[in-house]
C-alpha cells in the first residue's frame, strides 16, 4: 500500500497550491484568494504559488495563539499527566 492510500499525505517543505490547500484542509480556489490577497505566507515561482510548510505551520502557530517558543510537550509537566490506561 502507498502513503495515499491509507489516507496519509506526504508532506513536502515546499509545496504547490494543491499540496498546501490539502494540507491546511481548505479547498485550492480559497488558498489561492488567499495567496493573493497577502492573507497566508506564500510566494510565486513563475506564475505559480508556492507555499513554505514551515511558514505555514509558524502562520498558524500566531493566528491560533500558540506561542513559537514552547512546544505542546513542554507546556504540560510530565508529573501532571494522567496515567494511561492498559489496552484491552
Amino acid at each position: 500500500m502507498t502513503a495515499n492510500t491509507l489516507g496519509q499525505v506526504a508532506v513536502r517543505e515546499v509545496m504547490d497550491i494543491r499540496q498546501a490547500a490539502e494540507y491546511l484542509g481548505i479547498s485550492s480556489d480559497t488558498l489561492y484568494r488567499y495567496a493573493s490577497e497577502g492573507f497566508v505566507p506564500a510566494f510565486k515561482l513563475g506564475n505559480r504559488w508556492r507555499f513554505r510548510k514551515s511558514l505555514l505551520d509558524s502562520w498558524m502557530d500566531e493566528k491560533s495563539g500558540v506561542t513559537p517558543s514552547v512546544a505542546l510537550e513542554d507546556a504540560v509537566d510530565a508529573t501532571q499527566k494522567k496515567p494511561m490506561g492498559r489496552a484491552r
